[in-house]
């Protein structure tokens, strides 16, 4: 595709990184080590317009979709199944890291999300057994992204960081008043909680069968959160 040269050509003291991941992702073939990306990658340095911003989450929505099956799916492709041009991704997402980024981003908000909403309309069990099939759906995404996410972690930290903190919380917002009402045992703990599913999903394959699998092995252990517990049947 042409575009006007003096839109793309680069000063020569400005040749970094961005430019040659650029250049690959046009072609669907960036490599986990070519792509550079800075700290708040995947957020909007301001403001966008209510159409801009519908842009940018149906891409983010469509790129979710095909970098569960393939992480190497062309970027021209998403915004071809986004319904915008290829102009309009790389304004928001300069480069597919940054697009990858804001995916798994885009994850971890859903994930926080349901733990305020689902307390909203269900007890304290049924909110905490909802959360924990949830991020079924969360790791799966996150599987598809899981090797070039480790190459950007180094480059990254406090992204990582604040991610693994805010789901610490998010299990803690779910798993805290289950405990206190007597539904699951008191020695459960949000760090373990959030180990022990991610270890589940770890262990499973991309494929329907695995997250169903998956989520058979989330429903074990809720059971195993409710053994004993002061308020179930097998407490009395």
């Amino acid at each position: 595709m042409a575009r006007n040269s003096s839109a793309t050509k680069p000063a020569t003291s400005a040749k970094t990184a961005t430019k040659p991941a650029a250049d690959a992702a046009k072609s669907g073939a960036i490599s986990a080590d070519s792509a550079a990306c800075g700290a708040d990658s995947g957020a909007p340095a301001k403001p966008l317009r209510a159409d801009a911003a519908r842009n940018r989450q149906k891409l983010i929505d469509i790129a979710t979709e095909a970098f569960t099956d393939d992480v190497d799916t062309p970027l021209d492709e998403i915004a071809r199944r986004a319904g915008v041009g290829i102009g309009t991704l790389y304004r928001h997402f300069p480069t597919r890291c940054d697009l990858v980024l804001a995916v798994y981003g885009d994850q971890v908000d859903a994930l926080e999300q349901r733990s305020f909403d689902l307390p909203k309309s269900l007890g304290p069990g049924e909110a905490l057994h909802e959360w924990m099939r949830g991020f079924v759906s969360y790791y799966a995404v996150k599987m598809g992204l899981i090797n070039l996410l480790r190459s950007m972690m180094q480059g990254n930290p406090q992204t990582f960081e604040d991610a693994r903190r805010r789901m610490r919380e998010s299990a803690a917002r779910v798993l805290t008043p289950a405990i206190e009402a007597g539904v699951v045992r008191a020695d459960a703990t949000p760090e373990e909680l959030t180990r022990a599913l991610g270890g589940i999903c770890l262990g499973a394959s991309g494929s329907t069968e695995g997250q169903e699998t998956s989520l058979a092995v989330v429903d074990l252990v809720y059971d195993g959160l409710r053994f004993g517990a002061p308020g179930t049947r097998e407490a009395k």
